[in-house]
C-alpha cells in the first residue's frame, strides 16, 4: 500500500510506517524473540501453528478473561515508547504485548481485537507479510489488502475491522501492542 496523501486513506484510523524499525533493531528484537520462552497459541482446545508470549495482561481465549502476566521487560521499553509516538498515545496506555512468530506455513485467522483496546499498534520483523481486512456490507465484503514489509509499523486508532494475516514462506515475528486507557485493570 502506498500511501495517498491527498486521499482517502484505505482504511480509516489505519496507518502504516514502513522502516519503523533500523536493520539493528529489527535484528535486535528478533535476538530477544528466539530466545523468548514462546508457547503455542490455544484457543478454545485448539493449538495454533503460530508462538506466542504475552506480558503486562493475558488474555485468556477460553473463558474470555484478562489477568496480569510477567511484567513488560526492560528490552521491550524502547519499542512501546516508539511505538506510543506512532499512535500518539503514553507509552504507559501500552499496558498488554503480544509477542508473536509465525513459522513457515502460519497464518492467523479472521479476528478483531478485543474491544477494551482502542488502538493497537503491530511491528513486523523478519520478513514480510500480507494483512488482509474485510467488511461485511449486503451481498459480500469489501475486501482490502496491506503489504507489511519488515520492519514496518501498522497502527490502528479504531474500532478494528475483522483481519487475518497470509501464511508466508519464512519465519515471521511480529510484536503487538494494544493500548487502553480503560485497561489499567480490564
Amino acid at each position: 500500500m502506498s500511501p495517498d496523501l491527498f486521499g482517502e486513506p484505505l482504511i480509516a484510523g489505519f496507518e502504516y510506517r514502513p522502516e519503523f524499525l533500523t536493520a539493528r533493531e529489527e535484528q535486535e528484537l528478533i535476538g530477544h524473540l528466539s530466545e523468548a520462552d514462546l508457547s503455542p497459541f490455544k484457543f478454545q482446545g485448539w493449538t495454533g501453528k503460530r508462538l506466542t508470549r504475552t506480558f503486562g495482561w493475558r488474555y485468556d481465549f477460553d473463558d474470555r478473561s484478562f489477568a496480569p502476566a510477567e511484567p513488560v521487560p526492560d528490552w521491550l521499553l524502547p519499542l512501546r515508547s516508539k511505538a506510543a509516538r506512532l499512535a500518539r498515545v503514553s507509552p504507559e496506555d501500552f499496558v498488554h504485548v503480544l509477542l508473536v512468530r509465525y513459522d513457515p506455513g502460519a497464518g492467523i485467522g479472521w479476528h478483531r481485537d478485543r474491544p477494551v483496546f482502542e488502538t493497537v499498534v503491530g511491528v513486523s520483523l523478519g520478513t514480510p507479510a500480507v494483512l488482509r481486512f474485510r467488511r461485511r456490507r449486503p451481498g459480500g465484503f469489501d475486501r482490502a489488502n496491506v503489504e507489511l514489509a519488515p520492519r514496518s509499523a501498522q497502527a490502528s486508532i479504531f474500532r478494528p475491522l475483522p483481519r487475518s494475516s497470509s501464511a508466508g514462506d519464512g519465519r515471521r515475528n511480529r510484536t503487538t501492542l494494544p493500548a487502553s486507557r480503560r485497561a489499567a485493570a480490564p
